[in-house]
């Protein structure tokens, strides 16, 4: 689990340093929305998820993208030191962070 949330942690720094539209204070902010990210999935993802899944099935799993930039438009909210730009931004950013942590995973 702390791997995880390290993964997480810096994927979301990447992920920051890579795009214009994402604003992190330090790279402490990092660590601290990767956990209330993993805290707002652990509650709300399965829930959204069975709530929309005609929709996830309807677009072959493609709107997992948007409840995972749901998530983190929650997250964006939640916390004062990260800032996303808009609404794009969200949908780009959570699409590269899912994609960095599945790799991250993989090689470690």
């Amino acid at each position: 689990m702390i791997t995880k949330l390290v993964l997480l942690s810096i994927s979301i720094f990447l992920v920051s340093r890579l795009m214009t539209g994402i604003r992190l204070k330090s790279p402490l902010t990092a660590v601290i929305v990767a956990i209330v990210y993993s805290v707002a999935d652990l509650l709300l993802y399965w829930f959204l998820a069975i709530i929309s899944m005609p929709l996830i099935l309807i677009t072959f799993g493609l709107f997992v993208f948007v409840l995972n930039a749901f998530l983190l438009w929650l997250t964006d909210q939640i916390i004062d030191d990260f800032e996303i730009k808009d609404l794009k931004t969200t949908l780009i950013a959570s699409f590269a962070i899912t994609i960095i942590h599945l790799l991250l995973g993989a090689i470690f």
